[in-house]
């Protein structure tokens, strides 16, 4: 029993023991890029989350299809009622939208005149002044030429009618 051939013990230890080069690299990049018990609680959480929402789509889904279904029939049946009067709800909200939008506009545009007129000088008074004067001046030019222009027609009335 003493007659153990050493070299063929070391041999299967050097086997079993040192892998061979590309598998050690093969394994320590494994080792390296494992994931840790964070990334691994995270990965099932998103697994399971995702599973049950793909089952709740696949419910939702299916109960859709299924009332549609049972109640096609009576979604044509009911038309002419749901017509009308989905027509006439359109039209009585489009209706108080408008006159809650206009009402608003009418009190933003008096409270503005009341600052305008108390002198409280609201923002966009100044253009208004600038109109006001441009206005005023296109005004007392236009006068200024119509009372010049109407001594030229009176002169020419006169040339044209002697005795009028």
């Amino acid at each position: 029993m003493a007659d153990r051939n050493p070299s063929s013990a070391q041999m299967q230890r050097a086997t079993t023991t040192r892998p061979t080069t590309t598998s050690a690299t093969f394994l320590r990049k494994l080792q390296e890029n494992a994931p840790n018990s964070t990334q691994l609680v995270g990965l099932l959480t998103f697994l399971v989350s995702g599973a049950i929402l793909l089952m709740l789509t696949g419910i939702t889904i299916t109960g859709t299809v299924l009332g549609l279904i049972f109640f096609t029939p009576l979604i044509i049946l009911s038309t002419p009622l749901w017509v009308p009067a989905g027509t006439v709800f359109f039209l009585t909200t489009a209706g108080f939208l408008t006159a809650c939008g206009f009402s608003v506009v009418v009190v933003a545009a008096l409270s503005w005149m009341y600052r305008y007129f108390r002198g409280l000088h609201p923002p966009g008074s100044d253009r208004v002044d600038y109109a006001r004067s441009r206005i005023y001046d296109t005004a007392s030019h236009v006068k200024d030429y119509a009372r010049e222009y109407g001594g030229y027609l009176q002169s020419k009335v006169k040339d044209a009618a002697p005795g009028a």
